[in-house]
This record gives C-alpha cells, sequence and structure tokens, in this order.
C-alpha cells in the first residue's frame, strides 16, 4: 500500500510543529502496516463519502480513505473536543 495527500493535507502537515511532523510521521507508517493498529484509533467518519478518521495524538486527527492501492489523507486537522 503506498500513501497520498491532497493538497489541503500537505498545507495541513507543513503547519504542525516538528514534535507534531514526527508522531504524524509514526501513526502514517502504522497506517500503511496495520489501519486497525490500536494507537491510530482507526473510524469511519463519513460513510457517504468513505471518509476514516485516525489519531495523532490526544489534540490532533487525520481524515484519509482508500483509493484503490492508495491511503489519500485528505486532512490534518485539531480535534474539536
Amino acid at each position: 500500500m503506498k500513501i497520498a495527500f491532497s493538497k489541503r493535507a500537505i498545507d495541513d502537515y507543513d503547519s504542525l510543529s516538528g514534535k507534531l511532523k514526527l508522531k504524524a510521521d509514526k501513526q502514517f507508517s502504522l497506517l500503511l502496516k496495520n489501519f486497525r493498529h490500536p494507537s491510530i484509533k482507526t473510524k469511519k467518519y463519513n460513510e457517504a463519502l468513505d471518509i476514516w478518521q485516525g489519531r495523532i495524538d490526544r489534540s490532533y486527527r487525520f481524515y484519509f480513505k482508500f483509493e484503490g492501492g492508495v491511503v489519500f489523507i485528505v486532512a490534518i486537522t485539531k480535534h474539536p473536543k
């Protein structure tokens, strides 16, 4: 499986701190190996658009979808609590 990023996701990633980028990179690596890895806490976010949510840490989430053999990261955002 491969990973790709939308323009928005690239911009979101670029705005993260260095520490958050390292956490995101770790989670993306785990996602490619096992998208149900416990630390990612994946769940279906939008059934109609087939978008999933994954966890970077307690405060940040990423949104993705599967397109063929590619995991397409749509956005990375602060989690609204």
